[in-house]
C-alpha cells in the first residue's frame, strides 16, 4: 500500500469479480459477450486496426509516464488500485498536457490510463485515487478493449458519412455502443470509491468535474437534489431533449453519475463489497447470460419508476415485459452457443 496515507488501512478485495460493482446494464452486455466463445479475440483482433502500438507511442512522446521518479504520487496511487482490486499488472499511466478534465483507459493487448493535467490539477490526493480506481476498473472489467473498438467505429463512420445506408447502420452501432459505454462509467464510479474507500472524496470529484475547483461554493445535497429534478423531468418536450442531448455522449451528466453512486452506498452495496460479500472472478464463467439480461432490463425500469418524465412511463412498462422474454432468449441463444462449442471440443478430441 501507499505510504502516503498510512493512517488510512484500505481493505484489499481479493479474487474480486469486476460483476461486483458493474451496473447491471453493463455487467450483462460483457456476460453475453464473455460467454460467446473466442468473441473477445477475434473483437481485439479487430481493435488492433486502431493501431494502440502507434496510440501508445504518441503518449510516450508527447506525455509523462508516471513513475516512482515522475508524479511518484500518483505512481502510488495506481498501484494501490492495482493491489485493491487484486489486477495481476499494474497499468502504465500517462498524464497528458490539456486543459480539459479527463481521464481514460484505452488500449487491448495492454491497456494503459491517460490523465489530463486540467482532471489532475482539479482533484485532491484522495479524489485522484478514486479518478484512477476509476480507470483501473475499466481495465479489470475488460472496457478498455471494447471501448477502443468504439473510438474505430466512430472514427470508420466519420469516413463512410457519404454512404447513407452505411452511415445509418454504423451510427445505429455506435449508438448502442455509447449508451453501454455511459453504464461502463456508472460501473467504474463504483470500482473508483472501492480503490479509493472513500465516500466524500468520490462525491467531491464527481462535483468538481460539474462546478469545477471552488468546491467551498458546492454542497452535495443541493447538488443530489439537481440530480433528482433531471430524473423527475417535466413534460413530453423535457423528455424529448433528455434523448436528444445524450446523442454523442460517452459519458453520462455529473448529476447522474453522482446519484448513481450516492445510491449504490446507500442501498448498502458498497459496504457489503467492502466486507467481503462480493462475487469472485474464477466464478465469472458461470455467470448466468438470461439472469443478467433480466437485471439489466430491471435496472432501467426501476429507473424509470424514479421519474415523472411520460415518456419515461411507457419505456417503464415496455422494460417489464423485456426483462422476462429477454431474459429467456439469451438464456436460449447461451445454450446453443455453448452446446455447439461442446460439439466442436468433441470433433476436435476425436479426429486427433
Amino acid at each position: 500500500m501507499s505510504t502516503n496515507s498510512p493512517e488510512r488501512a484500505r481493505v484489499r478485495l481479493e479474487n474480486i469479480s469486476s460483476r461486483a460493482y458493474e451496473h447491471p446494464a453493463d455487467r450483462g452486455a460483457l456476460v453475453a459477450l464473455r460467454s460467446l466463445r473466442g468473441f473477445d479475440e477475434v473483437f481485439k483482433r479487430l481493435s488492433g486496426l486502431f493501431n494502440e502500438r502507434a496510440l501508445r507511442l504518441m503518449f510516450l512522446s508527447s506525455s509523462v509516464r508516471v513513475s516512482e521518479q515522475q508524479f511518484p504520487d500518483v505512481h502510488n496511487y495506481v498501484r494501490d488500485a492495482a493491489y485493491i482490486l487484486d489486477l495481476d499488472e499494474v497499468p502504465e499511466l500517462y498524464i497528458q498536457m490539456n486543459p480539459k478534465p479527463n481521464a481514460m483507459a484505452i488500449g487491448s493487448q495492454k491497456p494503459f490510463i491517460v490523465m489530463t493535467t486540467g482532471l489532475f490539477d482539479l482533484l485532491d490526493a484522495e479524489e485522484q485515487r478514486f479518478v484512477v480506481g476509476h480507470e483501473v476498473g475499466h481495465v479489470l472489467s475488460g472496457h478498455a478493449v471494447y471501448r477502443t473498438m468504439l473510438l474505430a467505429l466512430i472514427q470508420l463512420a466519420a469516413r463512410v458519412a457519404w454512404i447513407p445506408l452505411g452511415y445509418i447502420g454504423l451510427r445505429a452501432i455506435v449508438a448502442a455502443l455509447e449508451e453501454w459505454y455511459r453504464k461502463s462509467e456508472l460501473s467504474c464510479d463504483r470500482a473508483g470509491l472501492l480503490a479509493g474507500q472513500d465516500p466524500e472524496a468520490a462525491k467531491r470529484a464527481l462535483m468538481k468535474m460539474a462546478g469545477g475547483s471552488r468546491l467551498a461554493e458546492m454542497n452535495p445535497d443541493a447538488f443530489l437534489e439537481q440530480a433528482k429534478e433531471y430524473e423527475q423531468g417535466g413534460d413530453a418536450r423535457d423528455s424529448l431533449i433528455k434523448l436528444v442531448s445524450l446523442m454523442g455522449q460517452t459519458h453520462p451528466f455529473a448529476v447522474i453519475r453522482m446519484a448513481e453512486l450516492d445510491r449504490w452506498i446507500k442501498d448498502g452495496s458498497y459496504r457489503r463489497v467492502i466486507a467481503g460479500d462480493y462475487p469472485r472472478r474464477d466464478s465469472d464463467k458461470d455467470a448466468s447470460i438470461g439472469e443478467e439480461a433480466r437485471n439489466a432490463a430491471n435496472s432501467y425500469k426501476e429507473a424509470w419508476e424514479r421519474s415523472s418524465d411520460p415518456l419515461m412511463g411507457t419505456l417503464r412498462d415496455v422494460a417489464g415485459t423485456a426483462a422476462s422474454a429477454g431474459g429467456k432468449i439469451f438464456d436460449t441463444v447461451a445454450d446453443r452457443w455453448k452446446s455447439a462449442g461442446r460439439r466442436d471440443g468433441d470433433s476436435s478430441s476425436t479426429g486427433s
